[in-house]
């Protein structure tokens, strides 16, 4: 079995579950979400702002961030090592395939400080 070092799991049917996985927490946060909208058709910012001042929506919320970035990261790095690598440019392209997981992960990691920062409020 061959092992990589920039795949998210450890191998192939690990970053298969860790997708199906986090596609569900992501469906049921948005579910939720349009719920909570649909429910509530004058929503004021104090509702909105009391919604995510509670512990259980906020962890929700981080559940899903982190399932978002692990999906898209999975996603991502099947789409370069398949794609990108072998179909358009060949084997002359490790460093661009390197490379484009570098600046994505930087990002995936920007997002993750980021939402953490607005999840939880620290400044």
């Amino acid at each position: 079995m061959v092992t990589s070092v920039t795949s998210f799991g450890r191998s192939g049917l690990y970053d298969w579950l860790i997708q199906r996985v986090g596609g569900a927490v992501m469906a049921a946060y948005t579910i939720f979400i349009v719920a909570y909208l649909a429910c509530n058709p004058e929503l004021t910012f104090e509702q909105w702002q009391s919604l995510y001042n509670q512990l259980w929506m906020r962890v929700f919320t981080l559940v899903t961030l982190l399932s978002f970035i692990s999906h898209a990261w999975i996603g991502l790095w099947a789409v370069l090592t398949d794609y990108l690598t072998t179909r358009l440019l060949g084997s002359k392209a490790t460093f661009l395939r390197i490379f484009a997981q570098i600046v994505l992960g930087a990002v995936a990691v920007t997002y993750l400080v980021w939402g953490v920062q607005v999840i939880w409020g620290i400044n």
